[in-house]
Parts: C-alpha cells; sequence; structure tokens
C-alpha cells in the first residue's frame, strides 16, 4: 500500500485505531459483519459469492512500532466438487495476524532518523494511515490460504463413470461390462467360423436330403 494512499474510513474494511492512542499494549476488540468484496477467493475454484455476509472478529494491540491485527473471519463459500462437478458450499473460517506500522517508527519502534528512500521501502509492510489501516488484502491472503484448492462434495465422492459421465453417488451398483480388446478380434474370428461351420452343415443336410428323395 502507498503511503500517499487516502483511506475512506466509511469503507466497512478500513479500520480505525486512535482509540488506543499509541499506547503500548493498549487493547481493542471489535465485531463487524461486511458484505464479501468481489473475487474472495481462488477464482474459479471456489470463493465467497460477493455480497455474501463475513462475519470479522478484531483484536487489536498496541505496540511499540505499531498496530497488531489478529482475527478471524467466517463465511459461507461456493464452489464446484472437482470429482462430480457438483456444487457445493463450504463453512470457511480464516484466522490471520498481521502488523500495521507507523509510518514514522522503524522495526524497533523508534522514530526513523531519516526518511527512508522508496526503493529500498518493505513492500511487504502494511503502514497505518493518519491511524486508519485497510483490512482487504490481510482478509484476501487468508481466505486464499483456509479455502481447499481442491475442493469435493465429501471426502469419499466417487466421481464420475469415465465411460459414460453419470455421477457414482447416484448409481453405486453401476458399472459397464468390461471387454478385453485384446480379444474382441478373436471373439469376432470366432463368430465368423461358427457362421462358416453352420453354413457347411446347412449345405451337407441338403446334399442328404437330395440323396434320399433321388
Amino acid at each position: 500500500m502507498a503511503l500517499n494512499a487516502r483511506l475512506d474510513h466509511r469503507n466497512p474494511l478500513v479500520f480505525d485505531t486512535h482509540e488506543l492512542g499509541r499506547r503500548p499494549g493498549a487493547l481493542q476488540r471489535l465485531t463487524r459483519t461486511i458484505d464479501a468484496p468481489r473475487d474472495l477467493g481462488i477464482q474459479g475454484v471456489i470463493g465467497v459469492p460477493e455480497g455474501a455476509p463475513v462475519e470479522l472478529e478484531l483484536r487489536l494491540e498496541s505496540v511499540m512500532e505499531g498496530v497488531l491485527v489478529t482475527g478471524t473471519a467466517r463465511a459461507s463459500a461456493e464452489g464446484e466438487c472437482v470429482r462430480c462437478l457438483e456444487p457445493l458450499e463450504q463453512v470457511l473460517e480464516a484466522d490471520f495476524q498481521e502488523m500495521f506500522s507507523y509510518p514514522d517508527a522503524d522495526d524497533r519502534g523508534r522514530p526513523k532518523a531519516e526518511p527512508a528512500d522508496d526503493a529500498e521501502e518493505d513492500e511487504d509492510t502494511l503502514p497505518l494511515e493518519d491511524g486508519l489501516f485497510d483490512l482487504e488484502p490481510v482478509l484476501r491472503d487468508a481466505v486464499v490460504l483456509a479455502l481447499p484448492m481442491q475442493p469435493v462434495c465429501q471426502d469419499d465422492c466417487p466421481g464420475l463413470c469415465s465411460e459414460c459421465g453419470v455421477r457414482l453417488a447416484d448409481d453405486p451398483d453401476h458399472h459397464h461390462d468390461a471387454v478385453d480388446i485384446r480379444w474382441a478380434a478373436l471373439q469376432g474370428l470366432a463368430g465368423s467360423l461358427e457362421d462358416g461351420e453352420k453354413d457347411e452343415m446347412s449345405g451337407a443336410e441338403a446334399g442328404v436330403d437330395e440323396k434320399q428323395e433321388k
């Protein structure tokens, strides 16, 4: 997050830390229910639908270098089973912890002697802006880590039939008679021989009948 970014306190994912007053050890607990932002989850796999309720429980702790935020997000995620392709719904609980640093403090919590060069600024540092912080990037990372990369509707989902695509959970006795392709040609040859033998027998019987008539 750039230091010159302006946070909007009306954004439900922006939180105010002024009550902590930069007093190390001061604590604040917050609960908030928000509407899920767009693309919250693993795109194309599973995620929290946009606008769905997300319950947040936060613990804000003032420390020397900033505010340590510890929390849990709870929501309902939707996706598709990777085995049978049926829609599924999963309860999501994502835990996270992140430090939001005072922009004028170094890693030891003391004021910086000189402004840091932008090129050397740690990109992973999340700063406080006028006592505000944006939880959205932390929430997104936590949700992705908490969701399965290959969701299934149930642990023992048998998936789909590889031959006809039927859902095997709906028809446990479903099967196809397997034919070994190595024997298919011989079966065809055997059928041809049987037909030939029948023709020969028919011809022989016809000859016997003719002789009997004479």
